[in-house]
């Protein structure tokens, strides 16, 4: 511990921003809009629940979420074959006809909700477009129908149908996908699988949860919320994402810090293999020593060997005590020395530590029109969030940790929140940085895991690298990009590195690759830490996997998928 005379200064000071910042949130207005206002010790735990949520029982369709809207201005949007004019269609993929449209409504009914159908002229482009193009406005293809089944039969005999008569399949879940996964390429069927949303079962005592892949993010968690557990999951999406995307792009997330990652909650799945043959795995066992662990190929295999239908996950105790502070600090060494001594004082109970640069905070003020916790700037913040079980012992612990990292100066300056309006308002700092980055146009996003004492190096070079290329200003119209800023997970050592543009400029491309993955290799690190490959990475994943391994992966591709038409000119 701090000698006392440097830590109670330091106190002050955390007092008196956190006076300033309970001001600043009175004069915003911030409002509990979707329940009553709970106590603190439960506020992180559900926020960004936009909308008041209705118990959902048993074997019940979650609140269903509305098809992915037309983005404004998606017309604008290059389509994906003029962006990659090397990329052709496969010739051997058939073309849709009226036929293949009838049989589809065969499976599916004439639900008025399964079917958008481009092919015989009833769904016009902006009914298609939010199935086409990714929410980045990067990525748009050129399907002509989507099909939206309800059970994992009807999943099976569309794919069967689909293997026999060679029509290439797009999977899809809530079309938040960041390298262009989740969107066509060219005229390949989309199998959005919005309207299975059952919660399958829930056990209180053993905290398994079974679901179909439909289900959104947030509504499980909701769900899990009301009977004292957490999904072991949790992203900036979660109102949009889908369980069954999740577990194909092997999310990360904010809370694999303490949770871990998916293929270690994951006990089983249920899905269906390109000829359709449902695999029925849906194991709700976590101790199953049996064979090959087959499940874990479909957890981060973006669709390209089959589509999950259902999950079986393993959901913590929801903790009762949750504090979330934020500081500022005047380096990233700072901001290492932050994180090593949470873990040491914090430890078990430390559930959250995210890292932002100054930059990335501006940008999300500027976008945004919030006005940022701290009354000063500074070069680098940090958001810790704590989840325990005992509200006394919690904060004794974060207590004495702001003591030592404020009496020994590793922190400048910091807020801890008091109530669930100011848990919202500091976790947006963080989650709002990815959509204010295509605020003004684009972005080119780059999620990547460097060693940690050098992860923050390749945003000040990658910064440098524009400024001398004379392509960045912020304030110059004429220049493509605005502003490079780095964040991210910094307990998991997963840097999203963000190039906020005015427009897609190859130009800008040209500067960054294949030189950030190329640093990264050099490294020895992964150009892909969360996002997965999708088209974005899919002629890079050399930098990161040995021959032999993409080999083996191609192996496994074409032994589940020998007529390629998952998910095809991605991945691998």
């Amino acid at each position: 511990m701090p000698p006392l005379h440097r830590a109670l200064p330091a106190l002050r000071r955390i007092r008196l921003a956190n006076n300033t910042f309970q001001q600043q949130s009175s004069r915003l207005g911030l409002q509990h809009t979707s329940r009553q206002a709970v106590a603190y010790p439960l506020a992180h735990q559900i926020r960004w629940q936009r909308t008041a949520s209705r118990s959902e029982g048993e074997g019940q369709p979650t609140p269903s979420e509305p098809a992915p809207p037309a983005r404004s201005g998606s017309k604008n949007i290059k389509y994906t074959s003029e962006s990659y004019p090397q990329m052709q269609r496969d010739s051997r993929f058939k073309e849709l006809d009226k036929s293949d449209v009838e049989h589809f409504r065969s499976i599916l009914g004439e639900s008025s909700s399964a079917i958008i159908d481009g092919v015989t002229q009833e769904a016009s482009n902006e009914d298609l477009e939010g199935y086409n193009a990714d929410w980045m406005r990067k990525y748009r293809g050129h399907a002509r129908l989507v099909l939206k089944p309800e059970s994992t039969e009807q999943v099976s005999k569309i794919l069967k149908y689909c293997n026999d008569n060679m029509i290439a399949v797009n999977p899809q879940g809530g079309n938040t996908g960041l390298v262009g996964g989740s969107v066509p390429v060219f005229d390949e069927v989309v199998i959005n699988l919005a309207r299975m949303s059952k919660i399958r079962s829930f056990d209180d005592v053993s905290g398994i949860f079974v679901a179909d892949a439909g289900v959104i993010l947030e509504s499980a968690d909701s769900y899990l919320a009301e009977r004292g557990y957490i999904f072991p999951l949790d992203l900036g999406a979660k109102g949009s994402c889908q369980l069954g995307g999740n577990v194909a792009t092997n999310a990360g997330g904010l809370r694999l810090l303490r949770y871990g990652s998916l293929h270690g909650n994951i006990l089983g799945l249920e899905a269906v293999l390109p000829d359709g043959t449902i695999l029925d795995d849906l194991s709700k066992l976590r101790k199953n020593n049996t064979g090959y662990d087959l499940k874990q190929l479909f957890i981060g295999g973006e669709g390209t060997i089959g589509i999950v239908t259902a999950l079986s996950i393993l959901c913590p105790q929801r903790s009762p005590a949750v504090n979330v502070a934020y500081f500022g600090l005047q380096s990233y060494e700072k901001a290492q020395e932050a994180f090593r001594e949470a873990k040491k004082q914090l430890s078990e109970i430390l559930s959250a530590f995210e890292m932002m640069d100054g930059q990335s905070q501006n940008l999300y003020a500027r976008a945004s029109g919030a006005k940022l916790p701290l009354e000063e700037e500074y070069p680098f913040y940090c958001l810790i969030e704590t989840s325990g079980s005992n509200t006394d012992h919690d904060s004794e612990k974060l207590n004495t940790f702001l003591e030592h990292v404020m009496g020994e100066e590793i922190v400048s300056d910091g807020v801890v929140a008091q109530d669930e309006t100011q848990v919202q308002s500091l976790w947006a700092c963080r989650e709002g940085v990815s959509e204010a980055s295509q605020h003004w146009g684009g972005v080119y996003k780059y999620d990547l895991s460097i060693p940690l004492p050098q992860l923050y190096d390749l945003v000040a070079e990658a910064r440098t690298r524009f400024e001398e290329s004379g392509l960045m200003s912020k304030e110059d119209e004429g220049k493509a990009v605005l502003d490079v800023v780095g964040y991210g997970h910094m307990g998991d050592s997963n840097l999203h590195l963000n190039v906020a543009c005015r427009r897609y400029d190859k130009a800008v491309e040209k500067v960054l690759e294949p030189w950030v993955y190329e640093w990264v290799a050099e490294r020895h690190g992964s150009i892909s830490a969360e996002h997965g490959l999708g088209l974005a990475k899919k002629e890079f994943i050399g930098y990161s996997r040995s021959e032999t391994m993409v080999k083996l992966m191609k192996q496994i591709k074409n032994f589940y998928d020998p007529k390629g038409i998952m998910n095809p000119y991605k991945y691998i």
